[in-house]
């Protein structure tokens, strides 16, 4: 009996459909005056978010006679800040990305990304690009909602910003979210996250683009932190059919709390029991010579394919998926 899984589980036109696709994403940014870019997939160091696990490789050559560890990366953001800082103007790439311990419906460990900055902008200015440009790629013009993360909870009767985890914990209890009955958790962060993916994220998105705003500044991750009460991340996430696709953030350009978060998330990653990358020294250099104020964003192709033809796989869109690689 022969193998099959030499065949691609992505049909012919599902790969036309990619195809087409990415030559709308370059005919967009063509137009818009920004210019493609490549950068390395491997790398010395990588991202600490508490969240993702690298993939690693391992160099052995000149320079490295005894072997090097290289991380592949999780994005290509620090790279293109080093880029943005060296004076490139506005630039994005489309790139595979690599994150362990990631399979599912909507996650293989190998993954394709659109990133792109856009220096003088904010991330208001930028949600209103990502709009755009989905809206071309899909050919439609759905209707655009912004919700604050706070509002984002309204249905709940929750303010995210304030809420205690004991709060959080009774209502996930009431909603009949099984992790209320085992887990102890004794912040509140890990709860919002289990109450937004858990309840209020299938809602997001249907028959329109929604974009969510303004999170808490524990959930600021590489954005600017806006001073007031509450403080709040200028951070955005866009949502089709209950899918996230984007992420992204107003930079954070300031190199010594761009240092600190890294060495906070390292705290976390040892308490998780995860990896500890080294820091990307290279990153906090570009800072401190200069990040121009900007905003960028990643988007998900693979999971903008499965919206756009309404597939509710990740492998259906894949050439290959992990399984067939």
């Amino acid at each position: 009996m022969g193998h099959t899984t030499w065949r691609p589980s992505a049909a012919p036109p599902v790969l036309r459909a990619r195809a087409k696709m990415l030559a709308e994403i370059r005919a967009y940014f063509a137009r818009a005056g920004v210019m493609e870019v490549e950068t390395p997939l491997c790398s010395r160091a990588s991202g600490t978010d508490p969240a993702l696990e690298p993939l690693r490789t391992r160099y052995t050559g000149p320079g490295a006679p005894t072997g090097e560890v290289l991380y592949l990366q999780t994005s290509p953001e620090f790279s293109m800040k080093r880029l943005i800082a060296a004076g490139s103007g506005p630039i994005y790439q489309i790139c595979k990305a690599f994150r362990d311990g990631e399979r599912g419906a909507l996650h293989n460990p190998e993954f394709s990304l659109l990133e792109w900055y856009r220096p003088g902008f904010d991330h208001h200015r930028l949600m209103d690009e990502v709009a755009d440009l989905v809206r071309v790629v899909m050919g439609r013009r759905l209707p655009l909602r912004k919700l604050t993360y706070a509002e984002a909870f309204s249905p709940l009767g929750i303010d995210p910003h304030t809420a205690t985890a004991a709060d959080l914990k009774e209502r996930a209890r009431v909603l009949g979210m099984a992790e209320a009955e085992h887990l102890e958790l004794d912040a509140a962060d890990p709860w919002l996250d289990l109450l937004f993916t858990g309840y209020i994220e299938c809602a997001l998105g249907r028959g329109d683009l929604c974009l969510v705003y303004d999170y808490p500044a524990s959930k600021a991750s590489l954005a600017r932190v806006r001073s007031g009460v509450p403080a709040v991340a200028e951070r955005f996430e866009l949502y089709i059919d209950g899918v996230e696709l984007a992420n992204g953030f107003h930079e954070l350009a300031d190199a010594g709390e761009q240092q600190e978060r890294f060495r906070r998330e390292l705290a976390q990653r040892a308490l998780n029991g995860r990896s500890l990358p080294a820091i990307d020294q290279n990153l906090l250099a570009a800072l401190e010579a200069g990040l121009p104020d900007c905003s960028g964003v990643a988007i998900g192709l693979d999971r903008l394919l499965m919206v756009l033809l309404g597939k509710p796989r990740i492998d259906q869109v894949l050439a290959f998926p992990l399984e067939r690689a």
